[in-house]
């Protein structure tokens, strides 16, 4: 396991459009501890979901699309990624940040 951390891609994730107040959140927490990601979801008070993970690359590349579209009452109008050194700080099971 501490290889594949080490080896892991983390990234910082914005999410635009109408993404609070339709569950945003748990549905994302729930898709990430499915890929067994580190890492945390929050709102952000100008609307935004700000989402910061980490783990193997095809993981990764799985949440992102998944972020893409959201769960079924969320319109995603678009998600700006940013690239960040991997760290095992970031909790794990990936968690809700308030």
């Amino acid at each position: 396991m501490q290889d594949e951390i080490l080896s892991s891609n983390a990234t910082r994730l914005v999410v635009r459009g109408k993404v609070q107040g339709v569950g945003f959140r748990w549905w994302l927490r729930e898709r990430a501890r499915e890929l067994g990601l580190r890492g945390w979801v929050r709102n952000l008070p100008d609307g935004t979901l700000e989402v910061v993970a980490a783990g193997p690359r095809a993981a990764m590349q799985r949440l992102e699309r998944l972020v893409q579209s959201g769960p079924p009452s969320a319109v995603v109008a678009e998600v700006v990624r940013e690239d960040l050194t991997a760290s095992s700080e970031l909790p794990f099971p990936f968690a809700i940040r308030t």
